[in-house]
């Protein structure tokens, strides 16, 4: 099946760093492993992985007029991805972070917003997108739930299959800044705290159970290393995570955005999508950055018949 598929969103550089297991004291230095940078962000991210996974993936978005930006572009390509839908701002910087990776994976941020919040529904590339048979976007909340809505209902009317995933946590009252755009998505692909942060429900299926009540399709919620939680209105299904050296937790969710949604553009039953999406998410962790890994379709769904699952509880 033909998946053509639009990311439009958060577009970030990032720099990552490892091993740091703390900031030196004044000007003093530490030596490191390894430094390397690579596109990230819930649309840039995940577009690498989705053209990886052999969909054509065109992306959408505002980077700066800068060099950052020129290399973000530049990095895109490299996958195959097109990008001439993002849009150049000259008044802001193109959106980077910093990433200090911790021994175990894990890491803090140091990140500018930049050109991601100076784009907005009157930027969206709404012909382009009608012709497409999957938008993805990234990030809504940067330009409002009214906003996203726009988008997605242009979207929607022209049989496109619509997504999303959150890059903000789950602060209490956020939900309703982006409840508009809630009944215009057909999936949703937050993490635990986010649902959990949003909702303020006491488990993550009832967090779950109340976004699908605000009109979302289908919720599938990553867990980490407890695997994901996916829900419609008619079925509840928990994947497990795959066991795996952890290298760095970068850019996990957006593989298993990425897998996930290059299932369902497979016609794939939503286990096996989501199979999928812990599978990339699995291969993506086990090197430094959100693009790591040089495997296809045919590579991460060896890995998933062959990994062994996960069992956290």
């Amino acid at each position: 099946m033909t998946q053509t598929i639009i990311t439009l969103g958060a577009h970030v550089f990032d720099v990552q760093v490892r091993p740091v297991e703390a900031i030196p004291e004044g000007q003093g230095a530490a030596l490191v492993d390894q430094i390397r940078f690579s596109p990230a962000g819930t649309a840039a991210g995940t577009a690498v992985t989705l053209a990886k996974l052999g969909a054509t993936v065109r992306t959408a978005g505002a980077v700066g007029a800068d060099p950052i930006g020129d290399l973000l572009l530049t990095m895109l390509a490299r996958y195959g991805i097109d990008t001439s839908l993002v849009v150049r701002r000259d008044t802001v910087q193109t959106s980077a972070s910093v990433l200090p990776i911790r021994p175990d994976g894990s890491r803090p941020a140091f990140h500018v917003l930049g050109a991601n919040i100076a784009y907005g529904s009157d930027d969206a590339p709404y012909a382009d997108i009608a012709s497409a048979t999957h938008l993805h976007l990234g990030a809504p909340e940067l330009m409002g739930g009214e906003n996203a809505a726009k988008i997605l209902a242009a979207a929607r009317s022209a049989g496109v299959v619509t997504s999303a995933d959150l890059l903000a946590p789950g602060d209490p009252g956020f939900l309703d800044t982006i409840a508009p755009a809630l009944p215009g998505l057909d999936h949703l692909l937050p993490n635990d705290e986010q649902v959990l942060g949003l909702t303020g429900a006491a488990t993550l299926e009832d967090g779950a159970r109340a976004l699908l009540d605000r009109g979302v399709g289908c919720v599938a919620v990553t867990r980490g290393a407890r695997g994901a939680l996916v829900m419609t209105a008619d079925e509840t299904l928990e994947v497990p995570a795959f066991a795996v050296e952890v290298v760095d937790t970068t850019g996990c969710g957006d593989a298993f955005s990425a897998g996930f949604l290059r299932g369902v553009g497979l016609g794939r039953p939503l286990r096996e999508a989501a199979v999928l999406g812990c599978a990339a998410a699995a291969l993506v962790a086990q090197g430094l950055g959100s693009d790591h890994g040089e495997f296809d379709l045919a590579a991460a769904d060896a890995f998933a018949a062959h990994a062994r699952p996960l069992n956290v509880h």
